[in-house]
Formats: C-alpha cells, sequence, structure tokens
C-alpha cells in the first residue's frame, strides 16, 4: 500500500461559492502501524422513507409465499434482481389512519399519521397538529453527524395551507415529515434547489456568485473544485483516484440531467403564455423521480446526511400518468369499485412507481463500500399509507425495505406479521437500527422481532 497522508472523513473540495463532500475513500481510513493493516472504520447506517399515494392493488404486490422462497408478483417484478436484498412486510396497520370518530378525511389522516403514529387534528386551519414523526427523531440524533440532519425530497408541490380534504388541512396531505406536532418539514421538488442546496458552500454572496458565472459562462460546478481535486489526487491510492472520478462524474451527469430539463422547462415557457417560471422540473415524472433519487445516493453516498424522506406524489393526488399512456387521476382510479379496467391501470402505476424506486436501491447496490455496497448500509422503506384506495384501509399496509441496515436486517424474505401489528413497532427497530433508543412510539408495543431472521 502507497504511503499516504490520512484525510479526515469530513473533506470537502471547495472553491468559489462550492463545497463538494467526497465519499469514503481509503485514505480516511486510519492505519495501525503496529499491525500494519488498515483498520476497517464501520460505515454509518442511513435511513430513507418513499411514500405512495391512493394505496396499492394489494393482490399485484403481496407475494403468495412467506420466507426466502417467495416469488415478486407484477408491481414489485422491478426488484427481481434485487430480491436478495429486500425485504417485503405485510400484515402491519397504522391504526390512526383510521377515522376513530373524525369522519371522512382518509387520505389526509394517511400521510399525517404514516411516518408520525398520531392522529391528525382535524382542522383546516392554522391550527394544524399531528406528531414529531420517525425521520425527524433520527434526524434529531444522528443530524449533529453530518452536514445536513435530514433531506425532504418530492415529486409535486403542495400547499401547507388550505382545504385539501373533508376538513383536513392540505399540509397533511403533502407532507410525511414533521419536525414537531405543529411544524412538517416542506418538501423540495425542484431538482435544481437540491443541487444547490448540497453542493454550495453556505457563503450566499459566494453561491450567487458561483450560480451567474455557471451560467453566463457554462460552467460546471465541477469548474470550481478543480484545483482541490488535482492536489487530493496527488495524495490518494490509484483505487481512490477511480473512486473519486467515479463520484465526481456522478455529480456532473446530474448537473446536465437538470440543465436539460430547465431549458426544456423554458423552451416551453417561451410557447405557452402565463406559465411558471422555469424550473430544473423534468416533464417526464420518472425522470424527476429518478433524479432526485440520484441525489439521495450522492447525498448517502458523501454522509451529507442519513435520513430522508420523499414524496413520488402527495396523498390524493389525481395525476394522470401520460408516460405510462393513462390519462385518467390516479385518485379518481383508486375508487376502482372492483372493475377490472380501473385495476388494471392502478397495478399499472404502481407498477411505474416501483421501476422508479427500483432503479434508485440498484444505484445504492452499485456502490461500493467497507465489505458491501452502500445499499448494504441503508434502510430504504417504500410503501404506502392506505392499503386499497377503493376500501381507504389501513390495515396490511403495502411495506418494503431495501438494504440491510448494517447488517442487522436478514433480507431476501417476505415476512407476515399478524393482522393489527401495528407499523410503529417497525419505527421503533429502524430508530435502534440508526442508534436511537425510544421507549415508545405512536402505538408501538414494541420492536419488531424477526426482521434479523
Amino acid at each position: 500500500m502507497m504511503n499516504q497522508a490520512l484525510l479526515q472523513r469530513r473533506t470537502f473540495l471547495k472553491g468559489l461559492g462550492t463545497a463538494i463532500a467526497l465519499p469514503m475513500l481509503e485514505a480516511m481510513s486510519p492505519v495501525r502501524t503496529a499491525a500494519s493493516v488498515v483498520a476497517s472504520t464501520k460505515a454509518p447506517v442511513r435511513t430513507a422513507f418513499l411514500f405512495v399515494p391512493n394505496g396499492m392493488h394489494m393482490p399485484d404486490w403481496t407475494p403468495a409465499q412467506e420466507g426466502a422462497n417467495f416469488t415478486l408478483p407484477h408491481i414489485l417484478a422491478p426488484f427481481n434482481h434485487l430480491k436478495r436484498d429486500i425485504t417485503v412486510i405485510s400484515g402491519l396497520t397504522q391504526d390512526k389512519g383510521r377515522a376513530n370518530g373524525d369522519g371522512p378525511g382518509d387520505h389526509a389522516r394517511s400521510a399525517a399519521v404514516f411516518l408520525t403514529g398520531v392522529q391528525p387534528l382535524k382542522s383546516e386551519g392554522s391550527q394544524i397538529r399531528a406528531g414529531i414523526s420517525a425521520d425527524q427523531l433520527i434526524a434529531s440524533h444522528v443530524g449533529r453527524e453530518t452536514r445536513f440532519a435530514s433531506l425532504e425530497l418530492g415529486i409535486e408541490k403542495g400547499r401547507q395551507a388550505g382545504k385539501c380534504d373533508s376538513g383536513y388541512s392540505c399540509a397533511y396531505s403533502n407532507n410525511i415529515s414533521w419536525r414537531n406536532e405543529v411544524t412538517p418539514m416542506t418538501k423540495e421538488t425542484d431538482p435544481r434547489l437540491v443541487f444547490e442546496r448540497l453542493f454550495s458552500s453556505g457563503n450566499r454572496e459566494e453561491n450567487a456568485n458561483n450560480f451567474l458565472q455557471r451560467r453566463e459562462f457554462k460552467k460546471s460546478i465541477l469548474d470550481f473544485v478543480l484545483e482541490d481535486a488535482r492536489r487530493l489526487n496527488s495524495k490518494v491510492s490509484g483505487s481512490d483516484k477511480q473512486k473519486l472520478d467515479e463520484y465526481l462524474t456522478a455529480v456532473r451527469e446530474i448537473e446536465t440531467r437538470i440543465e436539460r430539463a430547465e431549458k426544456m422547462s423554458a423552451d416551453a415557457a417561451r410557447v405557452v403564455a402565463g406559465v411558471e417560471k422555469p424550473t430544473g422540473e423534468p416533464g417526464d415524472m420518472g425522470e424527476h423521480i429518478r433524479l432526485m433519487g440520484d441525489m439521495m445516493v450522492l447525498a448517502f453516498q458523501a454522509d451529507v446526511t442519513r435520513v430522508c424522506t420523499f414524496m413520488l406524489a402527495n396523498e390524493g393526488s389525481n395525476r394522470a400518468y401520460r408516460e405510462i399512456e393513462i390519462g385518467d387521476g390516479h385518485h379518481t382510479l383508486s375508487h376502482h369499485q372492483n372493475d377490472k379496467s380501473k385495476l388494471d391501470k392502478i397495478s399499472r402505476i404502481n407498477r411505474y412507481h416501483a421501476e422508479q424506486v427500483a432503479y434508485v436501491v440498484n444505484r445504492l447496490k452499485n456502490i461500493p463500500e467497507g465489505d458491501g455496497s452502500l445499499l448494504d448500509n441503508c434502510m430504504i422503506l417504500y410503501g404506502a399509507g392506505i392499503c386499497d384506495g377503493n376500501k381507504h384501509n389501513n390495515e396490511n399496509l403495502p411495506i418494503m425495505i431495501a438494504g440491510k441496515g448494517g447488517g442487522s436486517i436478514r433480507t431476501g424474505r417476505h415476512i407476515r406479521y399478524p393482522e393489527e401489528t401495528p407499523l410503529n413497532n417497525l419505527f421503533l427497530s429502524m430508530m435502534e437500527r440508526m442508534g436511537v433508543r425510544e421507549s415508545s412510539f405512536g402505538d408501538a408495543t414494541g420492536t419488531l422481532r424477526g426482521l434479523e431472521g
């Protein structure tokens, strides 16, 4: 092994208005000179919560078999090549998503309660109330270790006030992450703003100057850190150089995709009067999800944050999915009344979402970290707050976890728990794996046994 200087884990490539955190490199591992071997540095565990609205077509989601010898049904088939890296979980319930005397408003409740375990106050005005969400409890403990305590992503914008569902504020339908009982963590839907947040220095004046120079002279954000990158390359091993090159290539590729989306948005604005200011949001939903997912992956890889929430759409969303030739609104279709044509379209929408999530999970799988992959050190929960969109029921929710949680989850299984097992038991278990010890959470009766096998 070459003689190299030890790098700090919190090393950044810096330039005007730019601070690019680095992935874990060999040069960041301390050398035990007495044994003349490199000590393994245990990678941190990261966790993400990916949410889809309007329930699921459960016959096409739920594997028929339990245990390791199961077949992934139609919706989950995009994970076939990742089958050994996922855990499908059946039987979990989020009871406070039910009416419990509060009447209609199942969509708003299901989103507000999904990660909080707290029945939201039925209110359209400023008197919103839910509870601190699982992701924010985790972030309050591990966030001090990273540049950002958490990252909140989404695909659809959403109002934070006004009526969205049967007497419930839009704040409930449009957020799953809550800092405390009265403060939702507003998600970011514009990839450009997420990119700037991840790779800017924090100095507003420098950031603005950097952005103007990039726009005017068609520069990349990487142009501002070239000198730092060259200095670093002279200090690290060949394998570290390769890892660094792959990482920076991924940063540039995301930057290029955002620029392309902005150009397409600007072109559309020139021919359509009265549209909003062009953004970095792609017109294609699949590309939008993948782009945001790729930035979550980079943030995890560089340990910029260890906690993320990602709403693939707002709860109750009535978006049409023209990308897969479905012109009907998703929410309208979810009230299917067992109509075969509607059920088929719902299943196709569910599968479309799963395809994008599988892409993100595969990206995590293909990034080496320690003796395994970045995915091995993640818990990526994917699911919905409603089971069947027609029934609006909150038991037997569609839940899947990708990743091994740092080796604490035995993957490659379908686990079925008894009906009415609290979903919050799973959240307690995930908190524990993130080093967060909570004696209770919502209606949890304890941690979820059996995940470790």
